[in-house]
């Protein structure tokens, strides 16, 4: 039996469309909302099991990834997160690479030996490495309505991932895969699927409505948005986060959002031309993590969120 395990985001599912174009398989499918990342817990997996994951910390899944070691499954791991303790088994291989310029999509690209570069370009895209996408789609030859496509996608794809719930997403990320799954060029999904039309209109519309948000704390190094309990705001998080990355490079920014019991789900982007420690200053927070230039914690208690703006703020002071 093989086991597809995936992060619901851009990045994870554009991964994992490229292994499965190269390597075909029935397998099942273990994915979720973005910020569900312990997601090895769920593989119910026996001795001579293959199990793929992408796109996950395996430093929030090692002990789910020892025991499927112990179960004598096989694990195939690719990641750009901080991993903690790597296991050491001769069951276990793994490409993790944590600088800031790559994201998993890239990783298993190289892997692959770029059979299927133009998923690559739209999971980097969607995951906000906008300069290594740029530079493979150069190499491609891409002109710009092409980078233009790939990068409306990749967000596209990405916003769909993010919410409290699969109940705050346009589509269950393993329904948006089977969705690729057919399509060895993304130009040809785009083409003859409405799942990007459907993701590209929701995603305009939330964004509009964020237009007028305003920073509850600036200054010229980090914004911090603090945002309602409403759907739209959950699902825009993360690319709001990316939008004003974006737009203001020499910032740091978190948005908070409001959630339930008391508690805030966090979305930090390092700036762009510092992109560090994201990832270590959302560990410091149960529940958090991440990488060096993004990170988020799913359930900040109130009684901290003072105490993560300080070290927020701290963190990005040149």
């Amino acid at each position: 039996m093989k086991y597809d395990v995936f992060n619901g985001d851009a990045d994870g599912i554009c991964a994992l469309q490229q292994m499965r174009l190269v390597y075909p398989a029935d397998s099942e499918l273990v994915t979720g909302v973005k910020r569900d990342i312990q997601l090895v817990k769920n593989v119910q997996a026996g001795a001579g099991d293959q199990v793929l994951v992408l796109d996950v910390s395996l430093a929030k899944n090692t002990e789910a990834v020892r025991q499927l070691l112990a179960n004598h499954c096989q694990v195939r791991y690719f990641d750009h997160h901080l991993p903690g303790e790597i296991p050491q088994h001769n069951l276990f291989t793994y490409t993790i690479d944590t600088s800031a310029d790559t994201c998993t999509s890239l990783l298993v690209n190289d892997y692959l030996n770029h059979q299927y570069v133009l998923w690559a370009i739209t999971g980097a895209y969607g995951d906000n490495m906008i300069a290594s996408a740029e530079r493979l789609a150069n190499q491609q030859a891409l002109n710009q309505q092409q980078k233009t496509l790939l990068r409306e996608l990749g967000v596209s794809l990405n916003y769909n991932g993010y919410g409290a719930s699969l109940d705050d997403l346009y589509f269950n990320p393993a329904d948006l895969y089977r969705a690729l799954k057919p399509y060895h060029s993304p130009f040809e999904f785009i083409e003859h699927e409405s799942v990007f039309a459907t993701l590209k209109a929701g995603y305009q519309s939330d964004m509009a409505k964020a237009a007028d948000l305003q920073p509850d704390t600036m200054d010229s190094q980090s914004a911090v948005f603090i945002l309602p309990a409403e759907k739209w705001c959950r699902r825009v998080s993360g690319v709001l986060g990316n939008h004003l990355s974006n737009r203001f490079p020499e910032r740091a920014h978190a948005i908070l959002i409001e959630s339930e019991n008391n508690s805030y789900q966090v979305s930090v982007r390092a700036p762009q031309n510092n992109k560090t420690a994201a990832g270590q200053l959302c560990s410091q927070f149960e529940s958090g993590g991440g990488r060096e230039a993004a990170g988020g914690i799913n359930a900040l208690p109130e009684a901290d969120k003072v105490h993560f703006i300080e070290a927020f703020r701290k963190q990005y002071l040149k």
